[in-house]
């Protein structure tokens, strides 16, 4: 087990009276549900990331802003620590509990406030799920870009907590790209806006410090979101390769022509495989690799870049390239990349989803490493990711009813994110950092830095009541973390020649 990441916040923690603060929040707070039975709890052990479970103390459904608003006032009072929820879909461990704090699940905030097809905007509340918004977006010929593969149930907050993205964020952005403001209330119960109706707003732009905050510094009440117009025509290139470092060279080489796809995706032999399997999707199973490249726009310009892409796949050693012949083989090679960490779950008992972002030219050669890595600690890796980006997502085969296995998927784990950082890279793309990665954050920034994003949480959270214990590590929680690597001779930023 990694020591760093197991060391739980709980115990840092002062105690809570627990029969005491359920009095005060019936009393309080009379018509709000709260769960606080073990079996009522038991469900929200966990998010996404299910490796990793914590029973809360309690769990609190609100229904209204003005009962979210009374509860971080008593929580603030009492120094009682808060995390939010959402859909639970977050692969970070960002949205786990504490066993000394409060759940705030916000999926009852499910109202889609206002669609405005002349401003191109949509408010919806926090959770309202990611897919709906396009849904009721449809009949104006608008839609919302961001498109993460759980968009079918994650919903609009974590996707902001998150700074959430998906396979069309190369062309569109992520949702930082794609809001114009967001309500939120402080762990006092506050309300601030942050952005503004307009395109742009005076003074420092704190909606996109509050993106990606991962619930640290407020929680999402409501968000106002920027609308696209349909494309008129959307083209899928599929494209197999006999090596993944050739599929790899082929990414760069497209974005090098000046050609930007709306997505650019990649998978290896493992996910090609398991995802035909599941979805049959007409994937070529005996393909090293395969590309995913979609071009959207006008007919005459599609078509043309259909040409240009197709000639550069050829050159850059593609043994064949595909067309969908129509919109339903289209959705057949998405649904099929979309479907890809279920269908790796069908295939292994347990899979662990990393997130890591590289320089596009670094491709190969991370590619290697991660092969390198898995012939090292005898664990299969497949390789799904947002090629065009660089946003990896390797998913670490593994059975955690066999001793040792979960600590190795683990240490593997965080052996790739520090290779994504040794060549130019980030531990994130749009996951989180949550408590998954937080060892990592060590890796990536120097204690000057971190102290500077403690100086940020504690401005808006001076008692570092939500979501404690995530996403900044402590400066002894770094020093303990590099003794470690350096003890064992682990970290792989001396061994880049190796790949």
């Amino acid at each position: 087990m990694n020591i760093l990441y197991d060391e739980r916040i709980d115990g840092t923690l002062p105690d809570v009276d627990r029969p005491a603060l359920l009095q005060a929040l019936r009393e309080t707070l009379p018509d709000l549900e709260i769960l606080h039975r073990p079996e009522d709890l038991k469900p929200y052990e966990c998010d996404g990331l299910s490796a990793y479970r914590t029973v809360p103390l309690l769990v609190v459904l609100p229904e209204r802003l003005e009962q979210v608003q009374a509860l971080l006032k008593l929580c603030h009072q009492r120094g009682v620590p808060v995390v939010a929820r959402g859909a639970g879909t977050g692969l970070s461990g960002g949205a786990l509990p504490l066993a000394k704090g409060i759940l705030l699940v916000m999926a009852r905030f499910k109202r889609i406030l206002e669609v405005n097809p002349q401003g191109r905007f949509a408010r919806v509340q926090p959770g309202v799920r990611n897919l709906a918004i396009s849904q009721a977006a449809a009949p104006y010929g608008l839609y919302y870009a961001p498109d993460p593969s759980s968009q079918i149930a994650c919903s609009i907050g974590g996707n902001v907590a998150e700074n959430a993205g998906g396979v069309h964020c190369l062309k569109y952005g992520l949702t930082v790209h794609n809001l114009l403001k967001v309500e939120i209330l402080t762990i006092e119960g506050e309300r601030m806006t942050l952005g503004s109706d307009a395109l742009d707003s005076p003074g420092f732009d704190l909606l996109a410090l509050f993106t990606g905050s991962e619930g640290m510094l407020g929680i999402v009440t409501e968000v106002t979101v920027k609308l696209l117009p349909k494309p008129q025509v959307a083209r899928v290139l599929l494209a197999s390769f006999d090596s993944v470092e050739d599929a790899g060279r082929a990414v760069a080489e497209i974005i090098a022509a000046g050609i930007i796809p709306g997505g650019l995706e990649m998978m290896d032999n493992l996910a090609i495989r398991a995802a035909e399997d599941f979805i049959h999707a007409g994937y070529p199973v005996d393909a090293a690799a395969i590309l995913l490249c979609e071009l959207d726009g006008v007919e005459a310009d599609v078509q043309d870049d259909c040409q240009r892409v197709a000639a550069v796949l050829a050159q850059a050693g593609a043994r064949e390239v595909r067309l969908a012949c129509d919109e339903a083989e289209r959705a057949r090679f998405w649904a099929g990349r979309k479907n890809a960490f279920p269908a790796v779950g069908r295939i292994s008992p347990d899979y662990y989803c990393m997130d890591g972002t590289i320089p596009r030219r670094e491709l190969p050669r991370v590619l290697r490493g991660i092969s390198t890595l898995s012939e090292e600690y005898g664990l299969r890796v497949a390789n799904v990711f947002h090629a065009g980006d660089g946003n990896m997502h390797p998913l670490i085969l593994f059975d955690a009813n066999l001793p040792g296995e979960l600590e190795r998927a683990e240490a593997i784990g965080g052996r790739i994110l520090e290779l994504c950082v040794a060549v130019g890279g980030s531990i994130t793309g749009e996951h989180g950092v949550g408590r998954e990665k937080i060892n990592q954050m060590c890796a990536q920034f120097n204690s000057d830095e971190i102290n500077l994003f403690h100086a940020v949480k504690a401005a808006f959270d001076p008692k570092g009541l939500l979501n404690p214990g995530k996403n900044i590590p402590t400066l002894h929680r770094c020093a303990e973390f590099g003794a470690l690597h350096v003890h064992h001779g682990q970290l792989p930023f001396a061994e880049l020649e190796r790949f």
